[in-house]
């Protein structure tokens, strides 16, 4: 009795063993590779020490993503650095009727490489500009001309 439980314990273990981790799909990342269709270099504003590049264009799946590079840095300590795409280098918010040629991306929480998920739908090639405002003192701290 003895050896039929030893061997089913080693026969679920190896079975158990062999098995793969989950695949986990972030949908945050793109999927595949970015055919990248503009790109630029970010430009520093009011000593925040932005530096790197943005780049923008379709995953393999057709998702349109905004990607900053490894070399991406910018001042982090407010907590509140938004990263926007625009038609010019230029924030300009209307809150009561909002403002077409912006268009929100979301929070930078790192320096490095990150991955901005565009909104389905959006007219990218109608922003020329990625801007990182710092909402919490009202001021940009820099911005990439796509290109």
């Amino acid at each position: 009795m003895r050896k039929a439980i030893l061997f089913l314990a080693v026969v679920l273990f190896a079975a158990c063993s062999e098995d793969t981790d989950p695949v986990i799909i972030d949908s945050a990342l793109p999927n595949g590779t970015l055919s990248v269709q503009r790109a630029g270099t970010f430009i520093d504003q009011n000593g925040a020490g932005s530096a790197g590049t943005a780049s923008i264009g379709p995953d393999t799946q057709g998702t349109v993503f905004l990607a900053f590079n490894n070399a991406f840095k910018t001042a982090l300590g407010t907590g509140t650095v938004t990263v926007y795409l625009s038609a010019s280098d230029t924030f300009t918010p209307d809150p009561a009727n909002g403002n077409p040629n912006l268009l929100l991306v979301g929070p930078v929480r790192n320096a490095g490489e990150n991955f901005f998920k565009v909104p389905t739908g959006a007219e990218i090639g109608k922003y020329s500009h990625v801007i990182l405002w710092c909402g919490s003192v009202g001021i940009p701290f820099g911005n990439a001309r796509l290109q």
